[in-house]
């Protein structure tokens, strides 16, 4: 019986053969390695990562692509379950080696997802994600453009992040209304700054992304009372990720 994409999982299914092969590629996964998989959908990518590495680890939310994806016998390993419940740190223990996350994001939820995995980063060796083309240029922009925020910070401090494969709207069924990229994420050694202090300096200095930040970071320091020396007469947008990694240290050792 044919599966129908469902909306409220944001589905939509990879089915280019070229693109395919040519993710599979990117990835080059080996036999050994830990790889799990964010939505499988169908298993366009699935099974020829699976022919590669031997043993896969996949994340389904949708009760019956997890029921069809139990019927292949052999090396895989399926978690029926929404993926922003899942303890990847937990996940690694178990499983006695970093992962490698793999998969085409559903991109009504692909940021919250992102945010979700920042915790993981430190057992993470890897990741390869499908996204919406537009997410990806927000994730590795670089200072004083539109395209850089909170995002890219955050993710930025964790990670190195490439666009390595642009992907049309026609390699999936039901094409999307939008582009895609895949992106490559590599974990950057743990950053001295505290992360929920740091998320939360960044997220008030982008509250007001038009404002000078003596408005909104300003406010909060003063309310911290820091005592360090940052220009406050710029804009969110160009404070390069390093500076606001400083900034978080500073204000924790002031704290």
């Amino acid at each position: 019986m044919k599966h129908v994409a469902r909306k409220r999982f944001g589905q939509h299914f990879l089915s280019d053969a070229f693109v395919l092969g040519a993710i599979v590629d990117l990835i080059d996964p080996q036999p050994g390695q830990t790889l799990v998989e964010i939505g499988p959908g169908l298993g366009a990518l699935t099974w020829p990562l699976l022919e590669r590495c031997q043993t896969l680890t996949v994340i389904e939310l949708d009760r019956d692509l997890a029921a069809r994806l139990r019927q292949r016998d052999g090396g895989l390993n399926v978690i029926e379950a929404d993926v922003l419940t899942v303890d990847f740190s937990a996940l690694a223990q178990r499983m006695g080696q970093p992962l490698r996350l793999v998969g085409n994001l559903p991109y009504n939820i692909s940021t919250p997802i992102l945010f979700h995995l920042l915790d993981a980063a430190a057992v993470v060796a890897d990741q390869h994600f499908m996204l919406q083309k537009e997410v990806a240029q927000r994730m590795s922009a670089a200072p004083g453009g539109k395209d850089y925020g909170r995002l890219s910070v955050m993710l930025q401090w964790r990670y190195r992040i490439d666009i390595v494969l642009e992907v049309p709207p026609q390699a999936f069924e039901p094409p999307p209304k939008v582009d895609s990229a895949i992106v490559r994420m590599r974990p950057l050694p743990q950053a001295a700054a505290q992360p929920k202090l740091l998320a939360e300096l960044v997220t008030v200095a982008f509250s007001q992304r038009r404002k000078l930040l003596r408005h909104t970071l300003g406010r909060w320091l003063a309310e911290r009372s820091f005592g360090g020396s940052f220009d406050l007469q710029r804009r969110a947008e160009e404070v390069p990720v390093a500076q606001y990694v400083a900034l978080a240290e500073q204000a924790a050792a002031a704290a």
